[in-house]
């Protein structure tokens, strides 16, 4: 039975039943060899495009970690996801120089647009959004990137109709 600790630190893992036998494969790579728990992990994510609970269960009792350490590299690490995410992760510029030419606006506009809030996953599964510190793009401020492409001097208006062209064209595409 999990301690109380443990239950708190689960909660904030996706709970989603998966299918345990795709991680055989990733096993099988990294048979029996220490150290490769971060690659087990970048893999598992590969897999899954995130990191479910029973995963990071499974790749404790296989690898011989403790679930704590599974669990703590797991969050540790920024580029490992706990929770699925979206076709389409929008990062939102926080720094300075998009903070002042208007991305608080840029950012509520996204999450009215979206009906959610930094961290969260639209319900349609198709929109993940994430505040980041900075993309380097100061001059283009401000400014997001949604899967690697960046869109900046933005509007409140821009952003919406980024948002709103993408879904046309998932539309589109899907006909």
């Amino acid at each position: 039975m999990a301690c109380d600790c443990e239950k708190n630190l689960e909660s904030k893992f996706s709970t989603n039943q998966v299918d345990l036998s795709l991680m055989d494969n990733v096993f099988d790579r990294y048979h029996k060899e220490n150290g490769n728990l971060i690659s087990i992990l970048q893999d598992a994510q590969g897999v899954y495009g995130y990191l479910p609970l029973d995963v990071l269960k499974l790749i404790a009792d296989k690898t011989g970690n403790k679930r704590a350490k599974v669990y703590g590299v797991a969050t540790f690490y920024s580029q490992f996801r706990l929770n699925p995410v979206g076709k389409y992760i929008i990062l939102q510029c926080q720094g300075t120089a998009c903070h002042v030419n208007g991305s608080e606006a840029v950012g509520n506009a996204i999450c009215d647009e979206l009906g959610i809030s930094p961290g969260e996953t639209s319900s349609d599964g198709m929109f993940s959004l994430e505040d980041v510190a900075c993309l380097g793009c100061c001059s283009l401020a401000p400014v997001i990137m949604i899967n690697g492409e960046a869109y900046g001097n933005l509007t409140p208006d821009g952003a919406r109709r980024i948002i709103k062209d993408i879904y046309a064209k998932e539309k589109e595409e899907a006909v």
